[in-house]
């Protein structure tokens, strides 16, 4: 704890930068790892406005690296750029076997020297739990879970190994408290809380309230808090509502990448920058294009950003008109084409 000031930098009264083992995350604002979108690309970006304490990858299969390790295959794409790109990074990975997990955990704190590794609880997605009996499939047997954590933290010290999970895998079963407490006692630094069940997908509210509940249960590892959480003042709300030392930022931040820093000034008291404007917004966007074409080529690199296109027009007047016409788009030409023509220009009313 030697690295955490003593005075207040935060508005909050008792808030303070956090410690993940001896990661010091600083702001307390995470960047949630998320499948399909967190890639090198999208995390420059982010790390270009500024903001965030600890940046996190998709979250990579860990029997799949070991299989391409065996037939000396690429490493997976979710691992671009991690071995050279700025601390703290944090590399989420998914499995159920304790030794596979393990032996991954191993090379990417040793090979790749990443600042803590993650494990996935949380996925509901019916590929990883039902069909892998990974992610918050797991929830239902947390004594598996302890095995794994436990496992994972002794190939991985002394770099930290964190868990993110659910509440349960249900509303009528959530586990959440005793689940926390097997967290901590299996020797993670950090666990990760999104404020859903499994059953809840998306849908509904996160529950900060039982979220905040299990702060008290865990008597040494910080507790940080994820769900809908979409502009600086729900940053600084959960904060001052809820008992959680820190915040993670998720799917708000893939169209708005400049959240993450309106969400620090606000923790500071400084004045909170506004959103660029639509042409800034239209240039961060290329930008973005540029680093996923660099590394994919314009085939692929085109059809990866549709997604994000469509993101960083969400809510935006002709946003629906603009997916549409994004959607199609194959090469370079027809994205900046389509961009010049159709990305949206003024804020005049949200579109559903």
């Amino acid at each position: 704890m030697d690295s955490v000031v003593s005075d207040n930098p935060y508005t909050i009264a008792g808030l303070q930068p956090l410690m993940i083992g001896n990661v010091c995350v600083d702001p307390p604002i995470l960047q949630a790892p998320m499948a399909g979108f967190t890639n090198y690309a999208f995390r420059q970006i982010v790390r270009e406005y500024g903001g965030t304490g600890l940046q996190a990858t998709e979250m990579v299969n860990a029997r799949g690296f070991v299989w391409m390790e065996r037939e000396k295959a690429e490493h997976p794409d979710r691992l671009w750029g991690v071995k050279d790109e700025a601390r703290p990074l944090a590399v989420q990975i998914w499995d159920n076997q304790p030794e596979t997990l393990a032996k991954v955990g191993h090379r990417l704190a040793t090979e790749y020297g990443v600042s803590v590794v993650d494990i996935n609880f949380g996925c509901p997605v019916k590929q990883v739990t039902e069909k892998a009996h990974s992610g918050s499939y797991l929830l239902r047997v947390p004594d598996k879970m302890g095995e794994i954590i436990s496992t994972v933290v002794e190939a991985c010290a002394p770099t930290p190994v964190t868990a993110k999970i659910r509440l349960g895998c249900t509303r009528d079963k959530i586990n959440a408290i005793d689940v926390a407490q097997v967290v901590e006692g299996a020797g993670a630094a950090a666990l990760t809380v999104h404020g859903r069940t499994a059953q809840d997908m998306f849908r509904g509210n996160a529950d900060w309230d039982l979220i905040s509940q299990i702060k008290p249960y865990l008597k040494k590892i910080p507790l940080i808090g994820n769900g809908d959480l979409g502009s600086a003042d729900d940053v600084v709300e959960a904060f001052r509502r809820y008992d959680v030392d820190g915040v993670m930022i998720a799917r708000a931040s893939l169209g708005r990448p400049w959240l993450f820093a309106q969400a620090a000034a606000a923790l500071r008291g400084e004045p909170v920058p506004p959103d660029p404007t639509l042409d800034q917004q239209r240039q961060c966007m290329l930008h973005h294009y540029d680093l996923i074409v660099k590394r994919f080529g314009e085939a692929e690199g085109t059809m990866l950003m549709r997604k994000y296109a469509c993101c960083y027009a969400a809510g935006q007047y002709g946003a629906r008109h603009f997916r549409r016409h994004v959607a199609k788009v194959t090469t370079r030409e027809g994205f900046f084409r389509v961009v010049e023509e159709y990305f949206p220009r003024e804020k005049i009313s949200a579109e559903t």
